[in-house]
């Protein structure tokens, strides 16, 4: 006899019979029996006895699991399951069991059907709607998955677990309401960890980024090893522009889970945003040697690969991204970014409508019940040239009208309100209508940032001509006027140092008192071009009239009377290069793709001059350069305005 047929007979109170173990049954239900009684201390010990002898006693196994879930929790079923379980039950709670254990073993399918075979022998247990919602959500059964736990949470209303649950089936089907509405339940219900990092994550979805940072805080405070809520609060953090913190919160994510190839992204992202960009290359590059399928550290280590000026290798990383995952929008509209800023517009154009594709061009698009214009042979009708993006691409590409109009199009331009008296005047435009506002009948349209995709543009046929843009002549003699009741100063030269207040826009935008070393030269008058951001200080010598501009015709006449504009990467230059005005734009270390690289010109703007940062943040060279030809013209040198 081995020691293990011993052991059996010593619990089991008599002899083993080999391969029959006949009171093995007997012994399950005398477990059974104390279990019916509510004596689950005794039922366990029997269960217990049974699989010391047969540890593959499936009755026993599912009976002692919902003994210990019973003694760990409250009443797995309905507030009466003393007067309701039976027969059916116990099958019901079989089936389960089994759906559990599925369940963790990744067998979704098999999961499912034994939850449903539960349900469909005892309808009344909630944890088997609660888990088969669970399956269904990871199966993409939203709506499935919703229904179960409304189910489960009829039966058991007071179950925290189910309502957070149901909060994150609701935001997947966008019903954001609705799954705070059900996160706060739960967290009413029971301060949990989960639920409050669940509810921040639908708050900074919803843009209340303050009140998902107190959420993230409470989750931290309830669970301080939980390296996923300091990794999201860092994300948040981020979307505030508060870098310095963000680096913080993802560190310690990574002190507390050092092989999470999520938390190094983060970081990365926030190193890059403050143009640590080694630093950052070096996180992405950590993030894939722990997943070497990570996708989106693929396209943000081409996006800081890119900033450095390291196209080849930019390209690399996001065809390597979209090799991993084909339909990655992102990735297809930083490809198109880097092939643009190569020069390869026409593969640059073509990766670019993808950007539809993005969660802010599916927002942006517009279905206008017309087919889009792609270039084909249109003579006599009419297309509709919409503006999608900023204010300078409107500037930049309302040129492609004319070329359109050139073709036998009628065009009709729908564009920012401010742009309309401007653009008005565009050669070819039929009738321009600001944004907003009903359109008159067109067959064809077309984004305006599609026209050079349509029009097959290359380097070689950028429509590049001198200036095709004109300020009103009666305001540019009233400015005129204006300028000259003024002390003659000399040459008189127009400056734009901000953008809007985007990540983008603090790294091409400086601060107003680094223009300082510019009012040292004799002989220059400085006029504001600069309608927001920070005001130069009251004593510096520059003239302000910004005030007094309702829209781009009015600047668009001020700077007709300039002799030179000085700006950053804003639409002022686009402005004053479509004028055909002198442009010397001061351009970041990582410029944005239509400046191209490694030129001081532009193939857009004849009259553009580019000073570029040699690294990042450094206005001050950028300064002393433009001082220095400002300089060199002042004493003769007549090249100093041109291209």
């Amino acid at each position: 006899m081995n020691r293990k047929q011993r052991r059996a007979e010593q619990k089991l109170g008599g002899p083993v019979i080999p391969g029959m173990l006949l009171r093995v049954q007997s012994v399950f239900s005398d477990a059974l029996r104390h279990y019916r009684a509510g004596s689950l201390t005794e039922a366990e010990r029997l269960c217990r006895q049974v699989l010391d002898v047969d540890s593959r006693h499936a009755e026993s196994r599912h009976l002692l699991g919902l003994i210990v879930r019973q003694m760990r929790q409250s009443s797995l079923s309905s507030p009466n399951l003393e007067n309701e379980i039976g027969p059916d039950y116990e099958q019901a709670i079989y089936f389960y069991n089994i759906g559990v254990e599925r369940g963790v073993r990744g067998w979704l399918s098999d999961a499912i059907a034994s939850y449903r075979k539960a349900i469909s022998v005892y309808p009344y247990i909630p944890e088997a709607y609660d888990n088969l919602g669970n399956a269904l959500r990871e199966r993409g059964r939203l709506d499935d998955a919703v229904a179960c736990y409304k189910r489960a949470i009829s039966l058991k209303p007071g179950h925290p677990g189910t309502y957070n649950n149901l909060g994150s089936a609701l935001f997947d089907v966008g019903q954001p309401e609705a799954a705070i509405a059900c996160y706060r339940k739960a967290i009413g219900l029971k301060r949990d960890s989960p639920a409050y990092g669940n509810l921040a994550n639908a708050l900074r979805k919803q843009g209340d980024l303050n009140e998902a940072i107190a959420c993230f805080r409470n989750a931290i405070s309830l669970q301080p090893d939980q390296s996923e809520a300091y990794h999201n609060l860092g994300n948040v953090l981020q979307d505030q522009e508060r870098l310095g913190e963000a680096v913080s919160h993802y560190r310690w994510a990574i002190v507390i889970k050092p092989g999470d190839p999520e938390a190094y992204n983060g970081l990365g992202t926030a190193l890059r945003e403050m143009e640590r960009l080694d630093e950052a290359v070096a996180c992405f590059q950590t993030a894939l040697d722990l997943r070497p399928d990570y996708c989106p550290a693929y396209n943000n280590l081409g996006n800081t690969l890119q900033d450095q000026g390291r196209m080849d290798d930019a390209v690399a990383c996001y065809r390597r991204a979209l090799a991993l995952e084909p339909d990655h929008p992102g990735a297809h509209c930083n490809l198109a970014m880097a092939l643009l800023g190569q020069g390869d517009l026409a593969a640059g154009w073509e990766a670019y409508e993808r950007r539809w594709q993005t969660p802010d061009g599916i927002n942006a698009r517009r279905d206008f019940g017309r087919p889009q214009w792609r270039g084909e042979a249109a003579e006599g009708k009419t297309l509709l040239i919409h503006a999608e993006q900023g204010f300078g691409d409107s500037l930049q590409f309302c040129r492609y009208a004319s070329l359109a109009a050139a073709r036998g199009l009628r065009v009709v331009m729908e564009v920012q309100k401010p742009l309309l008296r401007l653009l008005r005047g565009l050669p070819g435009v039929e009738q321009v209508v600001p944004y907003g506002e009903p359109l008159p009948a067109f067959d064809l349209h077309c984004p305006m940032l599609s026209m050079p995709l349509a029009l097959g543009t290359t380097l070689a046929t950028i429509p590049s001509a001198t200036s095709y843009l004109r300020a009103d002549d009666d305001l540019i003699a009233t400015w005129r006027a204006r300028l000259s009741a003024l002390p003659d100063h000399g040459r008189r030269i127009g400056l734009a140092w901000a953008g809007r207040r985007q990540a983008v826009d603090r790294r091409r935008s400086l601060a107003p008192e680094k223009l300082a070393p510019l009012f040292d030269l004799p002989n220059m008058q400085f006029f504001s071009l600069q309608k927001d951001g920070s005001p130069v200080s009251k004593d510096s010598p520059v003239t302000d009239f910004m005030s007094e501009m309702e829209d781009f015709a009015d600047t668009a006449a001020l700077i007709a009377n300039l002799d030179l504009v000085i700006s950053v990467d804003t639409a002022v230059v686009h402005l004053a290069a479509a004028l055909g005005k002198p442009v010397w734009m001061a351009d970041r270390f990582s410029p944005c793709w239509r400046w191209l690289r490694h030129r001081e010109d532009s193939p857009w703007y004849p009259s553009l001059r580019l000073f570029r940062q040699s690294k990042p943040r450094d206005w001050h060279a950028v300064i002393e350069r433009i001082k220095a030809e400002l300089f060199l013209f002042d004493n003769g040198n007549t090249n100093a305005f041109r291209d």
